[in-house]
């Protein structure tokens, strides 16, 4: 794998293989998302910086994952339909996937070894940490579960602007 998410795909939501390659140009955030979750609530103001930028190359690509206290049971269809029923969610989201382990997807692998954590630490600790890709699929910066999406506003501003 190069020093970008490119060159790996995922199943949407709905099941179809997507080239994350398709999103070249564009700031991308990737988010591991939980139906419910105490972070859940962090939906709208994704959904809200989706809305603000996403005329201006900008994407957020939501990532299921039920593996911090099986916080997200649900089936594909169920978790589509409560992110659009609950939060209005419209930015890509993707089938289900584990962020840590083994069984990780290659994208996690790869965004956990370029950006770890505190203290070095690769493993994804809760739902909802996120990513932030530049226009060239280089991952910027990593943020925790804690950072509300309206904090990254002036990140996601400056990479728009170069």
């Amino acid at each position: 794998m190069s020093n970008t998410i490119y060159g790996v795909s995922a199943a949407n939501i709905a099941g179809k293989l997507v080239e994350l390659a398709d999103f070249k140009g564009k700031v991308v955030l990737i988010v591991n998302t939980a139906s419910k979750c105490g972070f859940t609530p962090q939906f709208a103001g994704l959904e809200s910086l989706y809305e603000k930028y996403k005329d201006k190359n900008f994407v957020i690509l939501g990532f299921p994952c039920n593996q911090f206290g099986a916080q997200e049971p649900g089936s594909a269809n169920e978790i589509q339909e409560f992110c659009q029923l609950n939060y209005g969610v419209k930015f890509p989201m993707f089938g289900k996937i584990d962020v840590n382990g083994a069984n990780a997807h290659p994208l996690y692998k790869f965004l956990t070894s370029t950006k770890p954590g505190i203290l070095g630490t690769e493993g994804i600790k809760w739902n909802f940490t996120k990513f932030l890709i530049d226009k060239n699929g280089e991952p910027v910066k990593r943020y925790a579960s804690t950072t509300k999406p309206e904090d990254i506003v002036g990140d996601i501003e400056k990479l728009l602007a170069e």
